[in-house]
Formats: structure tokens, sequence, C-alpha cells
């Protein structure tokens, strides 16, 4: 009898079935093998009267996996669950463990955050049994989402056509939509800029009015800018000179929504991307001697790293750029962490970015060398600075001139690439020195409007309000745009996609804060975050948790459906063929329809006719019969062919035929199979597993940056 090993994944089957040998066999659950199931009252799966008991059912797409399971454990001597190293993982074990028939005697927890061979072995050294405060936080989350997800859905969805609500997500949304209201009631403030521009030594540099008499000045039209300007001449005194000896800030490591952060704004990646991305690099990628993990779990909001990481990093930059570079160990205080592991880093020092070229996907390698990059800069000495403050003055004004140089490049010795530093030092200047300028300039400009939130800046703003954690953000994003709330475009003065509210992103987050103001919003969403901390920790009993807010939530409810004012759908100006009533537009799971507005009484239907696109001509002629070719649009995608159709019916190229098949080099998440490139029906080329239509699972391919 041989030990069984249950991971989440397949693609880390293999690589930690190299580490364990033959007395171990790895198998995977496929992510979560069930869920709560949508029976009983409300159909949340959820017994409200009876301490929220919840009724668990197997996922449709699990019953053979929990079959073979089941199989596999009768044979085996020891189970060893061995999903992610989180709350989410933690409630994956215990719920194999409660499928399978499992107790303490027959399965362990084995936890790692790396997946190395130091670290696998490590962890079945020391395995422990499921962790049921981490589960019960999960299971409370799941069941407040549920609540609030089943119910709240189903209000927007008969009042205001909108598609669903929820926790954080609604949280989300009101961050969005207040952003744009500010940005609408802003009123731009117009100021003027007064410079002096001077040459000395041939290096030129210029230096900007801030005070008058000691004062500080503001300039706030053209009349007060060419009043100043006319007292000024060209000459100025040096006033004072005073140098400053500094240190950039430390650089902490990555935690989740930093790593999501850093990778929008360095590299253009969407958040979905990174994670994609990462959890490739964390579950291994073929090296010569077999499947190795590259970072350790990218699912975590501790900047802590293990002593045995820290020893060994140290001395590379040690040996690597000498003793100077070698910085102290800090971690960030974080009142929301949870510290179960790791900030996110390379798991092996010597896998150099360098090193790794030729084995990684040019994306893979360049949010590689991003977390090699920050993990060795956030332990190297921070770079010293130098700067230099002159004031130069006449008559009362007060114009200052800096400068910067770098003393000493500390982390960006292998940080630069990702955070520049460029030196501007004034030329050499006495105190009381006259010096003379090229000319005095006045610029108008106006105040801008605040930033709308990107990615990078949402997740930020998400975090420091407490809302959501590590795993949530990228899925959070993704509900919002899916749900029509919101769209993600490229800002007026930035190629940075930026999130900008539609009209039914406005309209739901007018009625949840009408009706659920004492809910949706980030001071409670926060607290609810707060107190699964707590019960994870075994600090709060999560039947009280629960109860506390079914309380508080099921009156608003009640009264929003009587209160709350429903969206008469549009009439279409015809009227329904069948019984002479107004006809109206309607939205289904399948898009806008149009029906009669007596429905259910009478269910008349009709299809909205989409307009017919015009073939667009091609300048060419047909090799058949000499009539103009045109582009046209078929089933699978745009073609050539002759407009003389069906008379001539020549087809000059055709993506209909069938393509050829081209693995990616990556593996299924759902069933181990590689994933393939294929084209759609429609001819937009997407990533699927190999093994359909067994398994279904569809991957957006990968955008180009230029894309991004």
């Amino acid at each position: 009898m041989r030990n069984l090993v249950i991971v989440e994944s397949p693609s880390k089957s293999k690589t930690i079935q190299k580490y364990l040998g033959d007395d171990f066999e790895v198998v995977s659950s496929k992510g979560h093998i069930r869920d709560l199931s949508t029976t009983g009252k409300g159909g949340l799966g959820v017994d409200v009267d009876n301490g929220f008991k919840p009724t668990y059912k197997i996922n449709k797409d699990k019953g053979d996996t929990v079959k073979q399971l089941k199989t596999k454990v009768k044979k085996a001597r020891m189970v060893y669950l061995a999903t992610d190293p989180d709350r989410e993982g933690e409630a994956i074990s215990w719920h194999l463990a409660d499928e399978l028939g499992l107790d303490n005697t027959k399965a362990q927890r084995v936890v790692f955050n790396e997946i190395t061979k130091p670290a696998i072995l490590e962890a079945f050294e020391h395995p422990r049994d499921v962790d049921m405060n981490l589960v019960r936080s999960q299971e409370t989350r799941r069941i407040l989402d549920r609540i609030i997800g089943f119910k709240l859905s189903k209000l927007l969805q008969s009042k205001i056509s909108s598609k669903s609500a929820g926790r954080v997500q609604s949280v989300a949304l009101r961050l969005i939509v207040e952003k744009e209201k500010e940005i609408q009631a802003f009123v731009p403030e117009e100021k003027w800029t007064i410079k002096a521009y001077f040459d000395k030594n041939k290096t030129e540099f210029d230096a900007e009015l801030e005070k008058f008499e000691g004062k500080t000045l503001k300039i706030k039209n053209q009349a007060e800018n060419d009043k100043i300007l006319s007292e000024l001449n060209n000459e100025f005194k040096v006033q004072s000179i005073v140098e400053k000896a500094g240190a950039k800030a430390h650089k902490f490591p990555f935690i989740t929504s930093t790593l999501q952060q850093e990778a929008a704004n360095k590299l253009n990646f969407p958040a979905k991307k990174t994670m994609r991305i990462a959890q490739k690099l964390y579950e291994g990628v073929d090296m010569k001697d077999g499947q190795e993990g590259l970072i350790t779990y990218m699912r975590t909001d501790s900047t802590r790293f293990s002593d045995g990481f820290v020893k060994d990093a140290q001395n590379f930059i040690r040996n690597t750029y000498g003793q100077e570079y070698v910085g102290f160990y800090k971690v960030k205080d974080n009142n929301n962490a949870q510290d179960a592991h790791e900030a996110i880093r390379m798991t092996h020092i010597e896998y150099t970015p360098e090193y790794l070229k030729d084995v990684l996907s040019a994306d893979e390698l360049k949010l590689y060398s991003l977390i090699y990059a920050r993990s060795l800069a956030s332990l190297m000495s921070s770079p010293k600075t130098k700067t230099i403050t002159v004031t130069l003055a006449q008559k009362g004004y007060e114009f200052i001139a800096k400068g910067s140089k770098l003393e000493f490049d500390g982390y960006l010795k292998v940080y630069s690439k990702y955070e520049s530093s460029k030196d501007k030092w004034l030329p050499e200047l006495k105190q009381d020195e006259i010096i003379h300028s090229l000319k005095n300039e006045g610029t108008q400009s106006f105040s801008n409007p605040p930033l709308r939130y990107s990615e990078a800046r949402l997740i930020e703003a998400l975090e420091s309000k407490g809302i959501g954690r590590p795993s949530t953000y990228a899925m959070i994003i993704d509900t919002i745009i899916e749900r029509a709330y919101v769209t993600l475009e490229k800002g007026e003065s930035s190629k940075t996609k930026v999130f900008i509210p539609t009209e039914q992103g406005f309209l739901t987050d007018s009625k949840l804060k009408e009706h659920f103001e004492s809910i949706i919003n980030v001071d409670y969403t926060a607290q609810m975050e707060s107190e699964l901390d707590h019960i994870a920790e075994g600090n709060q009993d999560h039947v009280e948790a629960l109860t506390r807010f079914y309380n508080r939530f099921t009156p608003l409810l009640t009264q929003a459906y009587e209160t709350m004012e429903k969206i008469a759908p549009v009439e279409v100006g015809r009227d329904c063929p069948l019984c002479g009533n107004p006809l109206v537009q309607r939205k289904g799971r399948f898009g806008p329809f149009i029906a009669c507005s007596t429905y259910p009484t009478c269910k008349h239907i009709e299809k909205i006719e989409k307009e017919k696109e015009e073939p667009q001509f091609t300048g060419e002629m047909c090799p058949n019969c000499g009539s103009p070719l045109v582009t046209r649009k078929g089933r699978f995608g745009p073609f050539v062919a002759c407009s003389n159709y069906p008379t001539c019916k020549t087809i000059i190229n055709s993506k209909a035929k069938t393509q050829e098949v081209k693995e990616t080099g990556e593996m299924c998440p759902d069933c181990g199979k590689p994933l393939v490139e294929k084209m759609s029906r429609y001819g937009k080329p997407f990533v699927g597993c190999s093994n359909y239509p067994k398994c279904r699972y569809i991957q957006k391919k990968a955008k180009t940056e230029d894309e991004e």
C-alpha cells in the first residue's frame, strides 16, 4: 500500500511525485470538488433557522474525480491533503476529507509555501490536522457571499435589470462611481507658474518662484502673472544654498496586491494575467531535471521571508555586489495581514532570469524577472542621494532651484529597470553671488481632476481600506466588468486603462446606496473582513457573526422590495400582434429581445434583428468571372469571396478550413491534458483544452503588450 497525496492542480502532481518517490502517489482534485447546493429556502443551500448549517453538493464536473479518489483512498496506507496554503486551500482539504470519509487517523494536512524538494520534504515531516478555524472562516465568507449574492441579485434583477450584487464587488463599484462623480463635479482652477532660466558654465537650470517676502505665493490669473513679471529684471542674488544627504525608502518584497500593482504599472499586465502567470511559476515549469517551482505561493499579504532565504540572499548579495549592498531585513507592519506564509519570492537564488531565459515564455520571464529583482532589492541597502536647494532672490521674490544626484545606487543595482534615478545637479554657485537669468517666463496651467482608478490604483485602494483579500482582487475586477457595470478604457492622457462606470453601474450603485447604505459601504465591508480574520484565529464564533449580519440585512431587503421603484422596460413603438398591447425591449440570458408588455399573460416574443453588414470591396477582381472581390463574414470569421455569389461561388481564402492544432506547452488546470491554440467560429483565436468536449476549459489567449 502506498501513501496517497491529494493536491489541487494536476500540474503540481508531477513535481511533487518526483520529490516524494515511489512510496507516494500524487493525484489532483482539480480545485474544489463541491460547493453550496441551491436547495432549501430561497435556494441558498443554507439552513438560516438552524445555525446557518450549509448543505453541500458535488460539482457537476467533479463526479468522476470524486469516484476515482474514493477508489484510491481505499487502497492507500495514509492520505495527505496537500492543497494550497490559505483558507481556500484549507477548506478544499476539509471538503475532501469529509466527502471521502477520512478521519484524523487516515488523513493529515501538509502545507508548503513553495514547490521545491526541501520545502516538500520538510512539510511531510510535520503533518497536522485540518485547521477548522480556517475552514469556518472560509465557510462563513462563502455563506455571506451566497446570501448577499442570491438575495440582493434577485432584487436588482427584478427591479432595475442589474445582473448581480456582491459583498465586495458592490463596494468596489462604489469606489469607482464616487471617483467618477468627483471628476464630474470638478471645476478646474487656473494657476500660473513663473520660472527664471539660467545658464552657467554651460549648465542650464531653472528656478521657480515660490515666495514673496517670506510668504508662499499663488498666482491665480494672467493679470497677477504680468504684474510680477513687469517688476522683475534678470539680476538675481544667491540668497541661500542648502545641501542634504538622503536615502530612498526601503523596498519591501511583493505581496499579492503589490505584485499586481507593479506588474500593471511596469509590465502593463492586467491583474488576472499576472495571477495566471504567477500560478504557473509557482506550480512549476519544465527544467532539465524535471518540473520545478520557481516562486513561492502567490496569494499572500505578508512581507516576511524565511530565515533560510534571508541568509542565502544576503550571502548572494555580498558575494556578487559587495558588503555595502547588504541591507537590513525589515517586515512591514500590516494590521490586515494574515501572515500565513511568506512574501512572494524566487525559490532558488541561483535561478537568475538570464539562467531561465530559454525555459520561460516572454511574459513568464518578464514577471519572474520582476519578482527576482524585487526579492533581492528588498534585502539590499537603500540608494543614497544628495540634494541641493538654492534660493535666488530679487525685490522680495524668492525663486527655488533644486538638484539631486545619486551617490550610491544600493538596490537600484538590481531594480533600476523598474525604478529610474536621473541626476540633475546645479552648477557651482556661491553665497551672495549675482547671477543673471536668460529669461523670466510665466506659464498658464489648470488644476487636474482626480485620477480615475486603474487596476493598480483600485487594488491599492481596496487593500488600504481592508476590503477583499489577496485571492479576490482579480476576481472582483473581472466581475464588475463582466456585469457591464464598468468599462476598462485607455485614459485621455495615458495609455494606462482606467475604470469608467456605465449607466447601469451608476444606477446599480445608486439603488444600493439608497436602500443598503449601512451594509454596502467601505467601513462595514472592512469590518466583516476583520471578523472573518477573528474567526480564522479562533477568537470569534462564526454563527454569531452570521446571525448579526442576517438580522441587519433582512429588514433592509424586505423594505427594499416594498419601496424600490421598478424601472419599466422601454417601449419600441409597436403593438403586440397577438393582444394589441405595447411591445417592449427586455433583457435575457442571451441578450436583448422584444416581448409583449403584459408578459406572462401574453408570451409573444420577437428576436432583435441585427443590421446586415455591407460587404467591403477589396479592390481586386474575381479570377473566375471578373466581378469585384469582397470581404464577407461567415460562421468561422471573415473571408474573401466573389461579389457575384451565388452565381459565382469563388472563395479566395476561407477560415472555415480546419486549423492546425498547436500545443502551447502548458497543461490544462482542470484535467492535466495539453492546452492548444484554436480558432473560434467567429475567427478569434483562443487557448483551450485538447481533451474537448470531455473537458471544456477555455483560457483567453494572452494579449501582446501593444494590445494591452
